[in-house]
């Protein structure tokens, strides 16, 4: 089956991403990379932060949908798309489904972020809720497709999605192209795949650092077994990276690629949105914030680098909020 995607691997390149910043540009401002003296000053580097949070959905993901939006067919997106999300992905996929008119539906699970449910039916998605987690969730678009033929968008196996999110790496290397080390969420994977192909097209001596829940360490384990492995839960405050199992085609690039994946605690992931706030005056949510506090965490190994750090997105849950304040 990998064989499928290592071929896809291949068309998630840098021309294809100058292609996607020509289309992106149309609908979206580059996102700020901003030094900061206090978070440099804790970690020893000298740390840059890339605010994805500053996107209109709040996210790095509105990139790839817009990608993906414009290279797909009007044929195959007769019946409407169909995506399974914890949030992010479904308000891109929503988000930019308003400017290409195709009609969206989002199923996302029990439980989820009221907040993000109504900004997804605001952008005028259908909302449908169903599953205990995210990958039960992806479960039931399976059904879907089967019942209403809807095109299922799996976020991480889209090479059009990459490469409209490789822009990213793009503007990071056009601001800062002496960075030594880039370091990045991982949940499903795309992003950080994203970041690494294009990155290392341009500058190969990049670091690429990945940073996971300890709690939902699928990518991890993953890696560290030479063989994608799905976990039997993911409970992580880090909602956007609470995924049981990476997507394939990132962890065909990721698999050989990523210098090193970082591992965080519950409590240390609360403690990078206290740190968002206190070092860069943001609200990033869980998931955005991680690569904040691993840069904390393994900061004798960046001592004196230049470091980039991907604040991903801030989406930001509240009582998320309240519980990194009241720690």
């Amino acid at each position: 089956m990998l064989k499928k995607y290592e071929a896809a691997s291949e068309q998630v390149n840098l021309a294809r991403a100058f292609m996607a910043r020509s289309i992106i540009r149309k609908y979206l401002n580059r996102t700020n990379l901003i030094f900061y003296s206090e978070l440099s000053r804790l970690i020893g580097c000298e740390a840059f932060v890339k605010h994805e949070n500053h996107n209109p959905t709040g996210s790095f993901k509105i990139r790839g949908a817009l990608n993906f939006y414009h290279h797909i067919s009007r044929e195959e997106l007769e019946a409407g798309i169909l995506v399974a999300t914890r949030g992010n992905h479904g308000l891109a996929m929503a988000w930019a489904g308003q400017w290409f008119q195709v009609p969206c539906t989002v199923v996302v699970p029990e439980n989820n972020n009221p907040e993000i449910n109504r900004i997804i039916e605001n952008y005028g998605a259908e909302l449908i809720i169903r599953g205990a987690d995210f990958y039960d969730a992806q479960s039931y678009c399976d059904e879907l497709v089967d019942s209403a033929g809807y095109y299922y968008v799996e976020q991480g196996n889209e090479p059009e999605i990459l490469n409209g999110i490789a822009t990213l790496g793009m503007e990071i290397m056009e601001d800062l192209p002496e960075v030594d080390t880039i370091i990045c969420p991982i949940g499903g994977g795309a992003g950080c795949a994203s970041i690494l192909k294009t990155v290392r097209a341009i500058k190969p001596s990049v670091e690429i650092i990945g940073v996971e829940p300890q709690n939902a360490p699928s990518f991890y384990e993953s890696w560290k077994k030479k063989e994608i492995i799905t976990l039997d839960e993911a409970d992580t405050l880090a909602d956007g990276l609470a995924a049981r199992t990476v997507f394939h085609l990132p962890y065909v690039i990721l698999r050989d690629s990523i210098d090193d994946v970082v591992l965080l605690s519950e409590e240390e992931i609360l403690q990078g949105v206290a740190l968002a706030l206190t070092a860069t005056h943001n609200l990033a949510e869980s998931a955005g914030a991680v690569a904040l506090v691993a840069a904390c965490k393994i900061r004798e190994r960046l001592a004196g680098k230049k470091v980039v750090i991907i604040m991903s997105g801030g989406n930001l849950d509240m009582n998320h909020l309240k519980k990194a304040i009241g720690a």
